[in-house]
């Protein structure tokens, strides 16, 4: 696993972030303001040790999970010892590889044996939505090799598999209208039983961030956001036949 630390020691406020497989900072580090630290962790693979800053305290922090962020966060929660005051979930759950809540299990198989430059092209631009949208943003796509990428997914594959204590409550959960990744049904279903959590549903592609200036942006338009959407909307305006293909999803 990699990680990314900005920090200066006037900030008082923490944002921590998991990213999706397949990122590197690339995606992340234009959203890093000077006035917030932040802490990403990306790539995530049993190389690697988890690396952390020396302790600091907060006025406040922000956790964020994207996609198979969501899983990653809680199964680290434990080990960063990093307790956040809001929770923020982003078309993701906690189960990635389910055939009801998550990434169906022939989907995650499959794109393991077809990690490669064409699928990779076609991830991203599922990603962003569209093709202008790739365009723009290119700057941004991540830096990775095939080799580490398919490393990444042999190792999420294989820890997701294994049952892990939640210890976080999700306060928000940000669905994406037009997420052309990960199955918007199997998103709903999930998230639509747990009514702690907000539900808020943007009219975005499955990577949503570029719509915000930084993550602390992010953060706030999700705590000011006081409408509770209904989730099953988004079902119906992105049924998982249209988004689900035998190339390449996660």
């Amino acid at each position: 696993m990699k990680t990314y630390i900005r920090r200066r020691e006037e900030n008082d406020h923490l944002i921590v972030f998991y990213g999706d497989w397949g990122t590197d900072e690339n995606l992340f580090t234009p959203l890093c303001g000077d006035d917030f630290d932040a802490i990403v962790f990306y790539n995530y693979s049993a190389d690697e040790a988890l690396v952390l800053p020396e302790k600091k305290i907060y006025k406040s922090v922000s956790l964020i999970g994207w996609s198979l962020g969501v899983w990653a966060a809680e199964y680290l929660f434990l080990k960063t010892g990093i307790i956040p005051d809001v929770t923020i979930a982003v078309n993701g759950t906690p189960v990635p590889a389910d055939e009801n809540y998550g990434i169906p299990q022939a989907i995650f198989e499959g794109t393991l044996n077809n990690v490669n430059e064409k699928t990779m092209n076609k991830f991203h631009l599922r990603m962003f939505g569209n093709k202008s949208t790739l365009l723009e943003y290119r700057n941004r796509l991540p830096r990775r090799t095939l080799k580490s990428l398919k490393e990444e997914l042999r190792w999420l594959y294989n820890r997701t598999m294994e049952p892990i204590d939640p210890g976080i409550r999700w306060d928000y959960i940000v669905t994406s209208a037009e997420n052309r990744v990960f199955p918007v049904k199997n998103l709903t279903d999930y998230w639509i039983k747990r009514p702690a959590t907000r539900h808020l549903v943007v009219p975005y592609p499955h990577y949503v961030f570029h719509k915000w200036n930084s993550l602390k942006d992010f953060v706030q338009f999700v705590r000011n956001n006081r409408s509770v959407n209904d989730i099953a909307k988004v079902s119906a305006a992105n049924p998982e036949s249209e988004i689900l293909d035998k190339d390449i999803h996660i």
